[in-house]
């Protein structure tokens, strides 16, 4: 197994906030690894830390064989980083934002125009390439960060929750054009709060409050979570799940639909039964069902939160 990313007690504090906690990472070549987690769990400064634009407190970082921050630079021409707001310029045209990008990584004058070209070809946007980029719909504007990160054809290529603003289309096209990149070689770390996404990565962490809760391919942690989750259907859901979070042995309750979808602790050997025998009236005539977990519930799980 060949690494594009290791690191080892990774810690960035910032003051006595600690943002990220002694994490550590094994992330293979030519495959899409996702950070899951929710706003201020440590996703963005782990990215930055991986760059070298921002200095660990503590920990050894080691990026395409590269110690990072030390040989920061040598990875700037081998990495293409797409940060989660829009960082081009608003008043230059699409053609002229990824000539500015070629300028930036030194691409050979004579390739400019050619690879400029097959990218505008690519990510569609060849019949806009005189628009300005602060024209663009959030889809388009997506694109065109995507066409000048990779515009260089990096090694590595770091997403900072690319697609938090675009809609549920253009965030599948967006998916299929990662996996075209992973086919050609590229090793890809996009960080997410959406279960869909992070389910689509080859392997993930879910990161919480700085520390890694769990690791490992989605399908993996869905079978290894120490929890039996459950649906429960008929009326007054509401008023059932406020009856049963109040009990340490539920996990979580959350309605979907006509259904209410409870994670129970493994300790208990039959948890269906223990629901008819804690709440028999709350329960009498309802279809209680364990079902697969989804990675939803290992999120839940492994962070602790309880979602209304």
């Amino acid at each position: 197994m060949s690494l594009a990313i290791s690191a080892k007690g990774l810690t960035r504090c910032f003051g006595d906030f600690i943002a990220v906690d002694r994490l550590d990472l094994s992330i293979e070549e030519k495959t899409i690894f996702g950070f899951l987690g929710p706003n201020g769990s440590g996703k963005s400064t782990t990215l930055r830390m991986l760059t070298g634009l921002l200095t660990p407190s503590h920990g050894d970082i080691c990026v395409l064989g590269l110690d990072i921050p030390k040989q920061s630079e040598a990875l700037r021409l081998r990495l293409g980083y797409m940060t989660q707001k829009f960082s081009l310029y608003d008043d230059l045209s699409i053609e002229e934002n990824l000539k500015f990008m070629a300028q930036v990584f030194n691409l050979p004058g004579r390739e400019v125009n050619k690879r400029i070209d097959a990218q505008l070809t690519v990510y569609g946007l060849d019949q806009r390439r005189k628009r300005m980029a602060g024209s663009l719909s959030g889809g388009q504007r997506q694109r065109l960060a995507l066409a000048a990160a990779t515009l260089h054809e990096p090694e590595l290529l770091l997403l900072d929750e690319p697609t938090s603003a675009v809609d549920p289309e253009n965030r599948r096209d967006f998916w299929e054009t990662l996996f075209d990149l992973c086919d050609q070689g590229a090793t890809i770390l996009v960080s997410t709060h959406y279960m869909d996404e992070a389910e689509r990565c080859h392997n993930l962490a879910i990161l919480e409050g700085g520390i890694k809760q769990a690791d490992g391919s989605p399908k993996q942690l869905m079978a290894d979570m120490q929890a039996t989750v459950l649906e429960v259907d008929g009326t007054h859901l509401r008023q059932i799940r406020e009856v049963l979070t109040a009990r340490p042995e539920i996990l979580s309750a959350a309605q979907q639909g006509a259904r209410l979808r409870v994670l129970v602790t493994n300790a208990l050997s039959n948890p269906e039964e223990w629901l008819k025998s804690q709440w028999p009236d709350a329960m009498k005539d309802r279809t209680i069902e364990r079902v697969r977990p989804s990675l939803e519930d290992v999120f839940v799980h492994c962070t602790g939160q309880r979602r209304q």
